[in-house]
């Protein structure tokens, strides 16, 4: 798998200056477009699209130095459509403009080439089983919040302080089927996972009950789940939980993840320090 993603890589270097479809680096990767961004986004820490950019404005920087090439012929080079988005861009990322750079020389910021290796840490383990779901439906109250990557998130948090418990009692009161009890429930993320883009958070449970009239519900096809299990340190393990599914569970494994929820159970400690988690990831299997 990552000798498939750095031969990705290797296209993403030889068409910097052409347009890069996501379904061809897919392709190379032999794995879904919806998979290789969640992978690449978990491995590299930042969004395909984002790479890609910074890749782009670091080569054209580089000729922007050279002096071979006037601004106008590097801006539409590298894809852009003027003079004045690319300088609003190269600024964005070297903190000068195009043409002062080339005038005084300045320093630029670079962006590196990636590639992806395997580091064989310790004899830890993950706990994870593959099961075969029904349909079912979340039924709960949802939000649209941001994407916080680490830490609480304030907008989830201050979320559910404001449902009270007597609505949380007849969410929980609900609850029919596995995973049961509370569940926290993401859907709708932005493909490039960015910290502070917006998805639908769902506070709730699964059920097969009447979705009752103050509630809001989301329904889920039968699928294939992917579900690990975590326990420690309170936010931290969830979220390094998340982190580790994609970037060592995944490569080593013969599923990718498909579109869908991720469904996490969570059970905190009386002194809400530690907790043990359940991640619900929707896949489908790959070939060898």
């Amino acid at each position: 798998m990552l000798e498939r993603l750095n031969q990705a890589m290797e296209h993403i270097e030889c068409h910097l200056d052409q347009r890069i479809e996501v379904s061809d680096l897919a392709r190379i990767a032999v794995t879904s477009e919806y998979h290789f961004r969640r992978l690449f986004s978990a491995l590299a820490g930042v969004p395909l699209s984002e790479y890609i950019r910074r890749r782009r404005l670091t080569v054209a920087g580089a000729e922007v130095l050279a002096r071979d090439r006037t601004l106008l012929e590097i801006a539409v080079r590298y894809g852009y459509g003027s003079g004045e988005a690319f300088a609003r861009a190269f600024r964005g990322m070297h903190g000068v403009g195009p043409g002062e750079a080339r005038r005084v020389g300045a320093s630029l910021h670079s962006q590196p080439r990636m590639s992806f290796r395997l580091i064989v840490e310790g004899s830890s383990s993950m706990r994870y089983k593959v099961v075969e779901k029904d349909a079912f439906r979340v039924v709960g109250r949802k939000a649209r919040v941001p994407l916080v990557h680490e830490g609480v998130n304030p907008a989830i948090a201050a979320f559910i302080r404001g449902l009270g418990q007597d609505t949380l009692n007849r969410i929980e009161d609900l609850s029919d089927q596995e995973p049961a009890g509370i569940i926290s429930v993401s859907d709708q993320l932005d493909a490039s996972r960015a910290e502070g883009t917006e998805l639908d958070y769902y506070h709730g449970v699964v059920t097969g009950a009447a979705v009752p009239a103050d509630m809001d519900a989301l329904a889920v096809p039968a699928g294939t789940w992917a579900v690990f299990e975590s326990s420690g340190p309170f936010p931290r393990t969830l979220q390094y939980l998340w982190r580790d599914v994609f970037t060592q569970w995944f490569p080593s494994n013969p599923y990718q993840s498909r579109p869908g929820p991720e469904i996490l159970r969570t059970r905190l400690s009386q002194d809400a320090e530690t907790a043990e988690a359940e991640l619900w990831i929707p896949v489908e299997r790959t070939a060898l």
